[in-house]
């Protein structure tokens, strides 16, 4: 499998830990998200490295994301999957949606959203998380002026071997939410953030405009910079 090697730049008081992607940079995604993964392979192939799910991570229990903040989440998520696979660079993420009006959340609670108010997967839904968060996203909207619906995606990027964070990044991008869906492609909250550049949602970009706007694009962007000399 061959891992790269070290060359030398401290990170966030870490051991160096930087790489030349000449070397074949391969990192290892702890996420059972198929759109977060497709969004890693897609960076990956833009910037030049080879990306693959974590061998095993079904297997592994997953850890208790208590953090506060995206960035305590992204960290010890990285930490403990980089356990399991010793010698593996392993890339971990904690992203989601902060909303002005909902004095930033659901935050770190994106994914929970509809679960913390009491709601479960539907049936008629197909079992899908993101319907009903995106549900419960308009409820608390509901009467709240386009002006006073800024939001932003945020994503922290933790990377980390045998237990130890080398590299730390992180991407946002700002926009509004919608009163109705729009769009079928992305995931998450993708079909209620509007970019009001483009007049698009999240949901109406393809894939390479996706990569260069979005919060997990941004955020990998920064840490391939980190990473590469």
């Amino acid at each position: 499998m061959g891992n790269p090697a070290f060359l030398g730049r401290p990170a966030y008081g870490s051991r160096s830990s930087r790489y030349t992607l000449a070397m074949g940079l391969r990192l290892f995604a702890a996420t059972t998200s198929i759109g977060k993964l497709r969004d890693f392979r897609a960076a990956a192939v833009a910037h030049g490295f080879e990306m693959d799910a974590l061998p095993g991570l079904t297997a592994i229990p997953a850890p208790e994301e208590n953090g506060a903040t995206f960035e305590e989440n992204a960290r010890l998520k990285a930490v403990y999957y980089s356990q399991h696979e010793p010698g593996l660079l392993v890339l971990a993420d904690d992203s989601g949606l902060e909303v002005e009006a909902l004095g930033g959340a659901p935050g770190v609670r994106s994914a929970r959203f509809a679960a913390d108010s009491g709601l479960v997967d539907s049936p008629d839904a197909n079992d899908n998380t993101d319907v009903w968060n995106n549900i419960v996203l308009i409820q608390r909207l509901a009467g709240v002026p386009m002006a006073r619906r800024a939001a932003r995606y945020r994503c922290v990027l933790a990377v980390a071997r045998d237990g130890e964070v080398l590299h730390i990044a992180e991407g946002s991008v700002e926009g509004m939410i919608l009163e109705e869906p729009r769009g079928t492609g992305g995931f998450g909250y993708d079909p209620l953030f509007y970019l009001p550049g483009l007049e698009r949602t999240m949901a109406e970009i393809d894939i390479e405009m996706k990569l260069s706007l979005s919060h997990r694009g941004r955020a990998l962007a920064a840490l391939v910079g980190m990473m590469a000399v």
